[in-house]
């Protein structure tokens, strides 16, 4: 088994294995013994960060059946709103934002939410309504961090300012699309998490499978794969199996065989070595899978591999 070590989470007193569990699957590919396998799993390679959300069908559910006595050894993150309430209401505010937590507390089957994240910015209520609330919720004991996703540098940037000014809890991670075929949020998320100390927990670290090596130029994904015919998420297919994302990744799977690994590792563990990178959230819906990716997030890339994935990507 390989040795998970841990990573401060931003700057806050929470500690975080350095690969985490993305729970997605949990409300939507595999059903409660699948899901209690998995968690099983996890807690067993010493993992304790859970990622779930309020729109991930019955995941927050699910998970905390799981885990059931065991939630106190872990960090379970969760995030409101659901997409198909961030289009019909105003996800931050301060009704809204109660509403939202205590469903999931009660879905959870817990009295508190180790991080609770917004799920994507709301431009309709102000910041400072969405901070207060989100503060009140830290000070009763029911969050004890909170975090963003899907916000841009400046929205970052703003949160902290605001809250600092007003002595209100401040964001301690940020949650973006991040792998090594996209490598946007280097442009302005990353430098802004680095300035106001917000840790990076990225998703789609292996860019919905790409970087897993099941897909191939010019050939539809295998049958019950994440971007597979009859997957959900098959009419995206596009936005990750392009020509352009696949030169990125033939150029790593050429860096991953000169270091003697694989492509999972490359991506997992190359990802893991980038500024500002706290946890690594991939998705499983085996316990052979949380074992690859354990294996995969836990090796570190030296200088010159490093280079070598800059050169294949950037």
């Amino acid at each position: 088994m390989s040795e998970v070590s841990f990573r401060q989470l931003g700057a806050s007193g929470l500690n975080v294995s350095i690969v985490g569990v993305g729970c997605n699957n949990f409300g939507f590919r595999i059903d409660e013994d699948q899901t209690k396998a998995v968690v099983g799993a996890a807690l067993d390679e010493g993992l304790n960060l859970f990622d779930t959300a309020a729109g991930y069908g019955a995941s927050e559910e699910r998970l905390g059946k799981a885990l059931g006595s065991r939630r106190g050894e872990v960090v379970i993150a969760t995030k409101w709103p659901s997409p198909f309430e961030a289009s019909k209401h105003q996800p931050g505010s301060r009704h809204h934002i109660v509403e939202a937590c205590e469903g999931s507390l009660r879905r959870l089957g817990t009295d508190y939410i180790d991080l609770y994240q917004m799920h994507q910015p709301d431009p309709l209520t102000p910041i400072d309504e969405t901070l207060s609330a989100l503060d009140d919720l830290v000070r009763s004991g029911k969050v004890r961090y909170i975090g963003s996703s899907n916000f841009a540098g400046w929205q970052i940037a703003d949160t902290d300012w605001t809250s600092r000014t007003n002595g209100w809890t401040r964001m301690i991670s940020a949650q973006n699309s991040y792998s090594l075929v996209d490598r946007r949020i280097e442009n302005d998320v990353i430098p802004a998490c680095q300035r106001f100390g917000v840790g990076m927990l990225p998703y789609f670290p292996l860019a919905s499978g790409l970087l897993t090596g099941k897909y191939k130029r010019g050939e539809d994904g295998p049958e019950g794969s994440r971007l597979g015919k009859g997957s959900p998420m098959a009419a995206r297919a596009g936005r990750f199996l392009n020509d352009r994302n696949f030169d990125k990744v033939e150029a790593l799977e050429k860096v991953a065989a000169e270091a003697g690994v694989s492509l999972l590792h490359l991506a997992m563990g190359g990802l893991a070595a980038q500024p500002a990178v706290a946890s690594v959230i991939a998705g499983a819906t085996s316990p052979e899978q949380i074992k690859a990716n354990v294996e995969a997030g836990t090796w570190a890339p030296p200088p010159d591999v490093l280079e070598a994935i800059d050169e294949a990507t950037k």
